[in-house]
Order: structure tokens, then C-alpha cells, then sequence
């Protein structure tokens, strides 16, 4: 059953040279002379996932595996493409923070021949650069058409330079991602708290109530909507936030949104935990929230408010970045973030599509097709003639259930522990090759390419 946005049907599907060649009812001539026949009888036939927001750690002298075991672990997870931040955390220089070109050249030497599946980057943009704003051209024609501004931390970029990065990029073909948090209200919760001495990992999210990340992502909608430019919010997490959006999109203003696996099966209770270790497991930014935002998450993807799903994968560890949480580390200072680059199809499709909160053809849009055609990745996406071969053989009749320990990611953990799934990647093939076979990886280290991007469907 080959699945597309606008319906399914019962084909053969045709690899010549990793591009697809035919989709058709009956190719049994062209498969009596294939090289390699698959059988997928009984079988879901997707597009491989493209997760356009990872913060997937390059290989350092230490963990020199890192970049490719997590590659590894989205193929496992029926991703093809990925496309990763270089922001402070993920083995960037301190140079690499100055300037955007810099950051491309460092970025691209470090994952060279790494990665077993396609793979990209979106460049983070600090306010400790020396002048991103005059690089931003020169990145988007290194193939770099997206890039990341955060409203908060402490290289978050100014309120001025945020509105000239969108006018500067829609110029030039290229889009901005923002992290939507506000940093007046935000900052100020965190320091009152601090003061309060309640500084354990379940303050993190006492401090950043959805009305922060609201103001911010209707901050954000109107700098776009003024410099009409493309804008994409990430990690989309509470009912008011996607009210802001629901209102800018009718207003006109080019805005996609997406939201994370996270938000839509974990709830804020997960903070109750009194362990602070198992509590910092859950520290994301912006944090979980309330059933009743999950639903309102759930209806967004249905209706059409938020646009696709990603990963938000960060690759932290209980015994090493979790683990400050247990000596006492005030949440500030605790990492943010938790993985999710091998879940993000399971949880899609149990949750989504097994329970009928989306159509089977909706989840392939928010997992595949529309995450290509926004951000550039033409070739990938969907299963028609002239795309690459990237396909993915799901069986959604298998039941399991996600342990730490059966997944491929650097992570020694995941947040999604015991959580009972239906639906599992048989067989993953990235433009006509095979990567997992069976449940078994059988591809090769560095058979990944770079995808360069030099536009968006703005």
C-alpha cells in the first residue's frame, strides 16, 4: 500500500539510479529483470521522514561515533533525512558562534562521510555574532536556506536583528525558524524562583507558563507579517501559542508551524517526579504542558494549523547532562532538551493514526512531504517519479514497546520508557539502497550526502 497526501493505492514502486522511476498498479515485467525485488506485501509503502529539527552532536575526540550513531538511529526509526542545528551544545566552536560561514565550514568538515542517511543543516543564529546579518546571503548560497533564531538563552538574538534576519533571508530565498519564548517575562520568572531557592528540575516548567511562549510567537508572527517574509515556528507546544498562529495565518502571514512527539504524549505531570534526575529527563524548552494543550496540539495537526512534526532530538545523557540535576544544579543550568530522532514515526503513527486523531495520508504530510517542500529538500518526501528512492516498509499490525535499550540513539535514555506502541519499521531505503533490512541495519557509514538548499517554499 503506497501512501501519499492525497490518497493511497496498491502499486509497485521502480528504483533505477536511486530515483523512483514508475508507480504503478502491476510492474511485474520490470521486476522479472530487477537487480533487487522487495516484497511488501501486507505493508505500508512511506516516504522515508525528513526531521528538519535535530540537534544532533557532531563527532568530538571523546565520542567520535556520535554523528553517525545518531543517523543510525533515525534510519532505524524510518527517517531518510535529517537536518541538525550547530547551536551552542552540539560541538561548535566558539568561532563558529561569531560567524555563520565560519559555523558552515566547521559544520561541514565535522559530518563529512558521516552519516548513513541524507542529512543538513540549519545555521543558529547568536547574538554573539560579529555581523550574521551581512553573512546570511553568502549561507543561503552555500545551500543553507534555513536558519534559527532563539528568543531566549543567552545568545538569543535582540527583538531588531530578529525582524532584519526574516527581511534579510525572504530576500534571498531563504526562511527563519524561531524559538518562541519570551525572554522579559521568562527571565524574570527564573530569577524569582531562583531567589525563592526553588531551583529543582520541576520549577523548570513554573517558570515558562504557555502564556510566554504566546507573546513571544505573536511577537514573532508580526515581524513576519511586516517584513512579508516566511517565517516557521518551532516546537509549537500550548493551545495559546497555536491560537497565535491559527490568527496570523489567516491574517496572511507565511508562517508554517510544527509541534514535537513530546507534546503531543507527554503531559506536565511527568514534573511531579520527586527524583530530580528522572524529573531533568523532561526539561525541554518550552516545557510539557496540560492534556487539554496536547488535544488542542492533536486538533491542530488535523485541521491544518500546524504543519509538520519533528524530532526536536537532543541527544542528552542521565549520566552525564541529566545527571547535574542530582548534585543539586539549579534547573537554569540544566540542559534542555531530551531525544526523540528514533521515535518520531512511532509515536506519529500509534498515537496519531492507530487511535484516529489523523487520516494515515495527513500523517505523511506532517512527517515527509511537507517538511521537504518547506524547507527546500525537492527530491524528497513523497513517493512519485523523478523523487529519490527513499522508502520506508512499515508494518502496522506489529505491536511493541519502546525500551531504552532496543533503541540506536547516543542517548541513554528516552522519554518515551514502557510506552506500549503499534506499527514498526521493517525496512528502510534511502535512494535505492538499502539501510535497515529486517530490523537489521545493512548500511554503510557515510553513504549519507549532504543535501544542499538553496531556496524554501515560502
Amino acid at each position: 500500500m503506497v501512501v501519499g497526501t492525497t490518497g493511497s493505492q496498491r502499486a509497485d514502486v521502480a528504483v533505477v539510479g536511486g530515483r523512483i522511476t514508475a508507480v504503478e498498479p502491476d510492474l511485474a515485467g520490470l521486476a522479472a529483470s530487477a537487480g533487487n525485488v522487495i516484497d511488501a506485501t501486507g505493508l505500508l509503502v512511506l516516504p522515508g521522514a525528513v526531521d528538519v529539527h535535530t540537534h544532533t552532536r557532531v563527532a568530538s575526540d571523546g565520542r567520535p561515533d556520535r554523528f553517525f550513531q545518531d543517523s543510525v538511529a533515525a534510519a532505524f526509526g524510518g527517517t531518510t533525512t535529517f537536518l541538525s542545528f550547530n547551536n551552542p551544545g552540539t560541538g561548535s566552536s566558539p568561532a563558529a558562534e561569531r560567524s555563520l560561514l565560519t559555523g558552515v565550514r566547521e559544520w561541514r568538515a565535522a559530518t563529512e562521510h558521516d552519516s548513513a542517511i541524507d542529512y543538513g543543516l540549519s545555521l543558529a543564529i547568536s547574538g554573539r555574532a560579529d555581523d550574521a546579518l551581512a553573512e546570511l546571503p553568502a549561507t543561503i548560497d552555500s545551500g543553507i536556506a534555513t536558519s534559527k533564531a532563539f528568543m531566549i538563552f543567552d545568545f538569543r538574538l535582540p527583538d531588531a536583528q530578529l525582524s532584519e534576519a526574516m527581511r534579510v533571508m525572504a530576500r534571498h530565498g531563504g526562511m527563519l525558524q524561531v524559538h518562541c519564548e519570551d525572554p522579559v517575562l521568562l527571565d524574570a520568572a527564573v530569577a524569582e524562583a531562583v531567589e525563592r531557592g526553588d531551583v529543582a528540575p520541576r520549577f523548570h516548567a513554573a517558570t515558562r507558563p504557555p502564556h510566554v511562549e504566546a507573546i513571544a510567537t505573536a511577537r514573532a508572527l508580526g515581524f513576519a507579517k511586516t517584513a512579508e517574509a516566511p517565517v516557521h515556528v518551532v516546537h509549537l507546544s500550548s493551545a495559546a501559542a497555536l491560537a497565535e498562529v491559527r490568527r496570523a495565518k489567516a491574517a496572511g502571514v507565511r508562517v508554517t508551524a510544527e509541534t514535537c512527539p513530546h507534546y503531543l504524549v507527554l503531559t506536565d505531570d511527568r514534573y511531579d517526579d520527586p527524583d530530580p534526575v528522572r524529573c531533568a529527563c523532561f526539561v525541554v524548552s518550552p516545557p510539557l504542558r496540560s492534556a487539554a494543550d496536547r488535544d488542542a496540539l492533536w486538533a491542530g495537526l488535523a485541521d491544518g494549523t500546524l504543519d509538520l512534526v519533528a524530532s526536536d532530538h537532543v541527544p542528552d545523557r542521565l549520566d552525564t547532562e541529566k545527571a547535574e540535576a542530582g548534585k543539586g544544579v539549579p534547573f537554569d543550568r540544566i540542559s534542555n532538551g531530551a531525544p526523540g530522532i528514533e521515535t518520531l514515526l512511532a509515536i506519529l503513527y500509534s498515537e496519531g493514526v492507530a487511535k484516529g486523531r489523523i487520516t494515515l495520508e495527513r500523517m505523511v504530510a506532517l512527517m515527509a512531504t511537507t517538511p521537504a517542500s518547506r524547507f527546500g529538500l525537492d527530491s524528497k518526501g513523497a513517493i512519485e517519479v523523478g523523487r529519490d528512492g527513499d522508502l520506508v516498509l512499515f508494518d502496522p499490525a506489529a505491536r511493541r514497546t519502546i525500551q531504552a535499550t532496543d533503541l540506536h540513539h547516543t542517548s541513554d535514555y528516552t522519554p518515551y520508557e514502557s510506552l506500549s506502541v503499534q506499527g514498526a519499521v521493517r525496512d528502510v531505503i534511502l535512494r535505492g539502497q538499502g539501510v535497515v533490512r529486517g530490523g537489521t541495519f545493512v548500511g554503510l557509514r557515510g553513504a549519507g550526502r549532504f543535501v544542499a538548499r538553496s531556496h524554501v517554499d515560502g
